[in-house]
């Protein structure tokens, strides 16, 4: 029965150590908090954009990894593609802009 106690005690620690692994962070995967943290940036991305006067929301994807937004999109002029940049940059939590927007 102690062999059973112990074996069984192992077994739990292992599965959780496993399952903690698999919320770390790799280069190419968001852990838990990093993802949630991304989310409200893009939350806050859009919100900005949405609130800039002369620039649709509607017409401009933002997507975020690891505190770098990625604009996509298709927009008016070149200065509506420097101004939405510009707004990204502006929230918290930003720590680069990768702007891949056209102009329509």
């Amino acid at each position: 029965m102690k062999h059973l106690s112990k074996f069984v005690t192992a077994f739990f620690l292992a599965l959780t150590l496993l399952a903690a692994a698999g919320c770390a962070s790799t280069q190419k995967h968001e852990g838990t908090g990093e993802y949630v943290d991304d989310s409200v940036i893009t939350s806050k991305v859009k919100a900005a954009i949405l609130n800039e006067p002369g620039l649709s929301s509607a017409d401009v994807n933002v997507e975020t990894f690891k505190g770098v937004v990625q604009l996509s999109g298709f927009v008016n002029s070149k200065a509506d593609i420097s101004k939405a940049a510009a707004v990204a940059r502006g929230v918290g939590g930003v720590k680069s802009v990768k702007n891949d927007m056209r102009i329509k």
